[in-house]
């Protein structure tokens, strides 16, 4: 009786936990626009930490880590890098990592019979959602807020995949 008791309880708490996760009690739908600087402004900031006769501020300086790996120019290079394959399927037509801006034009997706065409732009150096912005066209017009929702996930799940695999060298 106490086995059952445990079984039942341990899967009532699964399934909440699991849930709750999921968002399904008071999650919104909506994402609510984040305001970001822009990349012209975080590419200042770099050149100027990177200028050969800065003067060191403190001793603290020599401790800091000054190159980060993560950044290609002004952006994250794991998002960067990740965007390219997840969307790899899509003919590039211009990339600029100083700016973030990677420009597709139209391809169908494997086992799709729609075609998209996107604009990436990565404009912070961190690996953060925030720091993703993915506009999907098709011939018809925008594509819905979920069909982008989920290339977003997958290419930030894509990036802390290249983020793990760099960390274990």
């Amino acid at each position: 009786m106490d086995l059952t008791r445990f079984r039942t309880g341990f899967g009532v708490a699964f399934i909440a936990v699991f849930v709750s996760g999921c968002g399904f009690f008071g999650g919104s739908s909506d994402r609510e626009p984040v305001e970001t600087r822009p990349a012209n402004d975080i590419l200042d900031e770099v050149l100027e930490e990177r200028r050969p006769n800065r003067a060191q501020s403190s001793l603290f300086d020599f401790f800091r880590n000054r190159d980060d790996a993560g950044q290609v120019g002004a952006v994250n290079k794991y998002i960067w890098n990740a965007a390219i394959e997840t969307l790899d399927f899509l003919p590039v037509e211009s990339v600029d990592p100083f700016t973030g801006v990677i420009t597709t034009g139209y391809g169908t997706p494997p086992g799709g019979g729609r075609s998209y065409r996107a604009t990436i732009l990565v404009n912070d150096p961190a690996l953060d959602a925030r720091s993703l912005n993915v506009a999907l066209m098709t011939r018809n017009g925008p594509a819905s807020a979920a069909t982008v929702r989920a290339v977003e996930d997958a290419i930030l799940t894509r990036a802390r995949q290249l983020r793990q695999q760099d960390s274990r060298f």
